[in-house]
């Protein structure tokens, strides 16, 4: 059986928690799309961690951790995540990297800052940390797999012709130093050897896995509004953020893909330019007061630290993330987060060109949207580490149907908290 867990929205939804949660009766974890470019925060009985690049199934013992063939690989940080998980004691993982996976190389990352260096006031908000440069050269075939560090000839070779391509950016269009063949390569097969224990055949071990009957998790990074087909173009990521991707990017098939949990905050965070279309976005002292209650630590990025914009909970983009997703159930996050309200505002639909819809539109229709709110009573009270669904005010529960009946998904899951046990499962 395969589960994918994905995001609804902007990502930072909480999907790390929520893999973390499931991977307890799982027995494959596995990442399939985006690189270290965002993070999932996790709370869990060996600390609080912010994971890149590992999948959050790292904590159980038994189960096997996947670095699929769709994600951005970058080497150095992986292994100073692995130093890190187990210097807070945290039992050594077991983790296979595939030897399909693409290497996210240096050049990639200078390629990203200098890029939006010459954008400057019409930057992407790019975390820098490489990925748009990586895609790009994976789909114009220049990519480095993993496989390729352990033939050396073949690695030469792919570092020359990337390069004589990179350096005439580098040189003529960002005006900064060209880079050199040999000093990539010593540093790249010094990686190899870090790396080398982990590498293996993911895809064999995957169908393997599907023939004994195990359990498998696709853990997604983002979340629907970051797909770079149906998301907010152009303010997107560069791999494809939906469920149906992991059967590429883990290399399942189609017809094992059972379960696709969605996940969503019970408000609206967003992470980058603050020119991306942003329909319920509260701003000022709320925004401020949603900003700093929210999350575990406040809404921050867990890579970059930036302050997350935050919005009411938007159900004409989660209907429509659930939607493209194909959501058969919905995981609710940070619920406990708007207890201080005496009055929660639900973004229900657009008005735009005079007209309201709950349609979730292109781009240019949206960036003209405004948001149709209705007002639901807040329950005033702490609410965090309940788990017992029934044991919620009234107030409460009424915001989850009411939120249920807007986005058309089922609700299973309400996250009180963000510890691993701040659940309450709802029937």
């Amino acid at each position: 059986m395969v589960k994918a867990i994905v995001g609804a929205n902007w990502g930072d939804e909480g999907k790390g928690k929520i893999t973390d949660l499931l991977a307890e009766t799982s027995d494959v974890v596995i990442r399939f799309q985006g690189g270290a470019n965002a993070g999932h925060t996790i709370i869990n009985d060996y600390g609080r961690f912010a994971l890149h690049i590992l999948p959050s199934g790292i904590f159980y013992p038994h189960v096997t951790n996947i670095i699929g063939n769709g994600v951005a690989l970058d080497a150095a940080k992986l292994v100073k995540e692995l130093g890190d998980i187990t210097a807070q004691g945290v039992p050594q993982p077991n983790l296979i990297i595939s030897e399909r996976c693409q290497l996210l190389l240096p050049y990639h990352i200078l390629q990203d800052t200098y890029e939006e260096e010459r954008l400057a006031g019409q930057a992407f908000g790019s975390t820098k940390s490489g990925i748009a440069p990586f895609y790009s050269d994976k789909y114009a075939k220049i990519g480095v797999q993993v496989c390729d560090l352990f033939d050396e000839p073949r690695l030469r070779q792919k570092l020359t012709h990337a390069l004589e391509i990179k350096n005439v950016l580098f040189e003529h269009l960002y005006h900064k130093p060209a880079l050199r063949t040999e000093e990539l390569l010593s540093e790249l097969l010094a990686a190899r050897e870090l790396i080398r224990p982990y590498v293996g055949d993911a895809v064999g071990f995957v169908h393997n896995a599907l023939k004994e009957n195990k359990t498998i998790l696709l853990e997604g990074q983002l979340g629907a509004m970051k797909d770079p087909d149906l998301g907010i173009v152009p303010m997107t990521t560069s791999s494809h953020t939906l469920a149906g991707f992991g059967c590429v990017g883990a290399a399942v098939p189609p017809t094992a893909m059972e379960e696709v949990i969605c996940v969503t905050k019970a408000y609206s965070s967003c992470v980058g330019s603050q020119t991306e279309p942003f329909v319920s976005e509260v701003t000022g002292e709320a925004g401020d007061e949603l900003r700093r209650r929210g999350g575990d630590k406040g809404e921050f990025g867990a890579t970059t630290g930036r302050p997350r914009r935050v919005g009411w909970f938007d159900c004409v983009a989660t209907k429509y993330g659930c939607m493209v997703q194909g959501a058969t159930n919905v995981a609710l996050t940070c619920l406990d987060v708007l207890g201080y309200l005496d009055e929660i505002p639900v973004c229900v639909g657009y008005e735009i060109d005079g007209k309201v819809t709950d349609v979730f539109p292109t781009t240019p229709k949206l960036v003209k949207a405004k948001p149709v709110f209705e007002l639901l009573p807040g329950w005033k009270c702490d609410i965090r580490g309940e788990t017992d669904y029934a044991k919620l005010p009234r107030e409460a529960r009424n915001y989850v149907d009411f939120l249920e009946r807007h986005i058309g998904h089922p609700i299973g899951i309400v996250s009180t908290g963000p510890r691993r046990t701040d659940n309450a499962m709802r029937k």
